[in-house]
């Protein structure tokens, strides 16, 4: 009976960790950050990002935003050049599900009684990179990258990106290390 109450709650789990995002960040351990404190976005590598002009628009705004609350300003001679790159690829999952009464004790998987339903659904996972290279030596200095599920809706979209750039900019500037 507990695994009945319990299948809810898993389902629910499940659900919501399926529409997360999940991010990660690297750098160079020999930097100190807290020299930086302007920007400019790398026209170059930006120009060759592959989306819309529109969702360029939105994540630029949205990474303006990000860095300006942590102090930064745009600049014309920049500590940082900011470049950003995105990736994305079709996820297709297939369940099965079967019941009936199967050999054995209780209910199991039996393909002849009760029949059985596949569900198919498919999403478009992206990856977004975020690159912050020191200006003067022309060297990456950190990365972020934000994974989850798009979406088409354009009120959903922007809601998305906003929250994709302000997940991965949280990692920035890192943690001193203690040693």
């Amino acid at each position: 009976m507990k695994t009945i109450k319990i299948i809810p709650l898993l389902f629910l789990f499940l659900l919501s960790a399926c529409s997360s995002i999940r991010v990660n960040s690297d750098y160079d351990s020999h930097v100190d950050f807290s020299q930086y404190k302007t920007y400019a976005f790398h026209k170059k590598g930006i120009d060759r990002v592959q989306i819309s002009e529109l969702d360029k628009k939105r994540i630029l705004h949205a990474i303006d935003n990000a860095l300006m609350q942590k102090g930064m300003s745009k600049s014309e001679n920049p500590d940082l050049l900011v470049n950003i790159f995105t990736k994305e690829r079709e996820q297709i999952d297939v369940n099965q599900f079967n019941m009936g009464w199967g050999y054995g004790w209780g209910w199991g998987w039996n393909p002849f009684l009760w029949g059985g339903n596949t569900y198919v659904s498919s999403s478009t996972q992206g990856t977004l990179y975020i690159d912050l290279i020191d200006a003067k030596k022309k060297e990456l200095i950190w990365q972020g990258e934000g994974i989850g599920t798009l979406t088409e809706n354009r009120k959903e979209k922007e809601k998305q990106i906003n929250e994709f750039v302000s997940k991965i900019l949280a990692q920035f500037p890192p943690a001193p290390e203690t040693k």
